[in-house]
């Protein structure tokens, strides 16, 4: 028996194969299926598919062995095959090949007299292993046998790359998620920690107002005003800031019997007491299931933009609810100003406003429709606008029903 010498590149092939992260992995019905048909194409008894490291061959897949998943690299054949990557290794009869005379593979219960595999050859041209099949008794491959194990290899080259990609896109979203956690949370604790000094502030300016109202000129007044003003728009940001960062968390709580009924009364009563507005829910369903914190989050959310930015003297707002077989379907409709074609588009992102000041002189901050695309997304579903200006705009959006145990 003659033992090979170590590829001439061997450390930055090892250092390929090691990429794929391929090695002492659980069996795969894809690789499965490539041995099988390689056994079946060249007729015979055996076929593996594996890859040669430091010190053995590992076979990934094998046909014809049992209780056997890796050979000394000493005995391979298949470490021989790779020194030649760009052709297929053949021996017709090992018996009589000087290179494996005395080898155990072939004295020993494999048995390996004719073999025949083609190494399977990374981008770089590092042979990783090889797809190989093996017969008991001399043998030989046509032209044709020949080249479908070449495809084979080259599909299982594919199917590697595939692997190396899934891991590197999976490294990635782990990555981001973590970012995107870390970023909330850095944003809920920002926000958290200003709402102190920003009450401290409006606080404040009401004390002055109140006990040195008679030494401040009608200028300082207003200026402290404009200070108050400031400070409850901000934390008025910074509350939306808060609600955004625990959107997730609202959608992952428990679902729950919510009454129409009972819903279209408080919505009457958070907004109908203050401002000339209408509200009607319309819907043959007694109840919803769902995230009770979430749904009402979602509709105080489009109500109140619709009551804000409404250039009519009573702003008429209509729910429409609906069900079908996987999800329920909202449908929340006003008469207001309406909303440009080209802002229709933008209006779910963040810090975007579609409009400079609502009807109380206010400009919005572009958090609450984000917050509520966030939120109808996390629970299964979407919302998309539909809006004409001087008709009004028209909010569809579904949320996926709790799933049956």
């Amino acid at each position: 028996m003659i033992k090979t010498d170590a590829y001439k590149h061997e450390y930055e092939r090892l250092q390929a194969l090691e990429s794929y992260s391929i090695l002492d992995t659980l069996q795969e019905e894809e690789y499965d299926n490539l041995t099988f048909l390689a056994s079946q194409i060249c007729g015979t008894p055996v076929a593996l598919l594996g890859f040669v490291d430091e010190t053995r061959h590992w076979f990934k897949s094998a046909v014809g062995i049992n209780n056997l998943t890796q050979n000394p690299r000493e005995y391979s054949f298949c470490t021989h095959a790779i020194q030649e990557p760009n052709t297929v290794f053949i021996i017709p009869d090992a018996r009589l090949d000087n290179r494996f005379l005395n080898n155990p593979l072939v004295t020993g219960d494999m048995k390996v007299v004719f073999y025949a595999g083609v190494s399977l050859v990374n981008d770089e041209g590092f042979p990783l292993g090889t797809i190989c099949v093996i017969d008991h008794k001399p043998n030989s491959l046509s032209p044709a046998q020949i080249k479908s194990l070449e495809a084979l290899s080259q599909q299982t080259m594919k199917l590697l790359e595939l692997r190396v990609n899934k891991i590197k896109l999976e490294g990635a979203l782990h990555s981001l998620e973590n970012k995107n956690i870390e970023l909330e949370q850095f944003a809920y604790t920002a926000a958290h920690d200003l709402k102190s000094p920003l009450a401290n502030i409006s606080g404040l300016t009401d004390f002055l107002i109140e006990n040195y109202n008679d030494n401040i000129d009608e200028e300082g007044i207003e200026i402290i005003q404009l200070i108050k003003s400031s400070s409850l728009k901000l934390r008025e940001m910074i509350e939306s800031l808060l609600l955004y960062s625990k959107s997730n968390k609202l959608s992952h709580e428990n679902y729950t019997k919510v009454s129409i009924s009972k819903l279209e009364n408080e919505l009457v009563d958070l907004f109908s007491f203050n401002y000339n507005c209408s509200i009607a829910i319309q819907s043959e369903l007694q109840f919803v299931e769902t995230n009770k914190t979430a749904f009402e989050q979602i509709l105080i959310n489009l109500v109140s933009n619709a009551i804000k930015y409404s250039d009519k003297e009573q702003t008429n707002i209509d729910i429409f609810i609906s069900e079908e077989v996987d999800y329920y379907k909202i449908t929340v409709s006003d008469n207001g100003a309406g909303i440009e074609k080209e802002h229709q588009e933008v209006i779910f992102e963040i810090f975007e406003v579609a409009i400079d000041k609502d009807r109380f002189g206010e400009k919005g901050h572009g958090i609450g429709l984000a917050t509520v695309k966030k939120i109808i997304e996390n629970m299964g579903g979407d919302i998309t606008v539909n809006s004409e200006i001087g008709l009004g705009a028209t909010f569809d959006f579904t949320l996926a029903k709790a799933k049956k145990k």
